[in-house]
């Protein structure tokens, strides 16, 4: 398993990605730099494909992951049945430029 490091120890990249991967489920969509929309990408299938699962242990692995017990009912009755005929590939991640001040490349994550 090979993880990027994204600037930080492993408790605060744990954390950035469990709230990263929480928004993008939320909000559809999530603008930040490139290197953790690759990383919150990984996330955010493997969620989606616990909602397909759609058993009690599966929910179960979703809530200790996802910080939002609406967010995790929101997998599993609306965002993962929406892909029951898809295998992968539920998110994107599009170049929007650089970030001004440190120039950082900018990325959006958002689902298909």
């Amino acid at each position: 398993m090979n993880h990027r490091k994204i600037g930080t120890d492993i408790s605060h990249r744990r954390a950035i990605l469990r709230n990263m991967t929480t928004s993008v489920l939320e909000n559809g969509r999530v603008e930040t730099t490139v290197p953790k929309a690759k990383e919150v990408r990984r996330q955010v299938e493997k969620m989606i494909t616990l909602g397909k699962k759609g058993d009690l242990a599966a929910y179960r692995k979703a809530m200790a992951y996802l910080t939002d017990e609406d967010v995790v009912q929101k997998l599993f009755k609306e965002i993962a049945p929406g892909y029951e005929d898809r295998n992968g590939g539920y998110t994107r991640v599009l170049k929007s430029g650089f970030r001004r001040g440190d120039a950082a490349p900018l990325a959006i994550i958002e689902l298909v």
